[in-house]
């Protein structure tokens, strides 16, 4: 029951034309950035029709309100330094938004190797203080587990973990 004691009235499902599109847009846009994939996903949940979602996104996108390259390079730098990831879990997360593979490599360019080192290195030194006295070799394979679900790659995780715990971690 709703406030009152009446029951909730049902939604009805509403169809966006192209105006009301686009100022659900406008209003998704100015709290944060989107991809062109997930702007039109989310203009088709809130009721466009496809063809009507896909219009408003490519005006908006040549308008500059749509970026997907500007987006990309601000996810990267975002997620890269804000929660430490890697570059592949970072490139994966990209896909899963719809940036083209030449924006991705683009964005994953700016990215320095040593400071992806660093940022695993870092990682890795609190990773360790909250293992505590584990068994060495159980540590290394917990950190190394960790460092890859981050989205380090193989070489620089099997660095980290024989710099930081001494231990070799086994390949696989």
């Amino acid at each position: 029951m709703a406030v009152g004691g009446r029951p909730p009235r049902p939604r009805c499902p509403r169809v966006l034309d192209g105006a009301a599109a686009r100022v659900v847009a406008l209003d998704l846009l100015s709290r944060r950035a989107w991809t062109r994939r997930d702007l039109a996903a989310r203009l088709r949940r809130r009721g466009a029709p496809a063809d009507v979602a896909r219009a408003v996104v490519l005006d908006l996108e040549q308008r500059g309100y749509v970026d997907d390259r500007a987006f990309a390079q601000g996810w990267v730098e975002s997620r890269a330094s804000g929660r430490g990831l890697g570059s592949r879990r970072l490139r994966a997360e990209l896909r899963a938004r719809g940036v083209a593979r030449p924006l991705i490599e683009a964005a994953l360019g700016a990215v320095e190797p040593a400071d992806e080192l660093a940022r695993a290195r870092d990682l890795a030194a609190r990773r360790l203080a909250r293992l505590g006295r584990a068994d060495p070799t159980r540590a290394a394979r917990r950190l190394g587990d960790y460092l890859l679900r981050r989205g380090f790659p193989a070489g620089v995780v099997r660095r980290v973990v024989r710099e930081t715990s001494g231990m070799p971690i086994a390949d696989g």
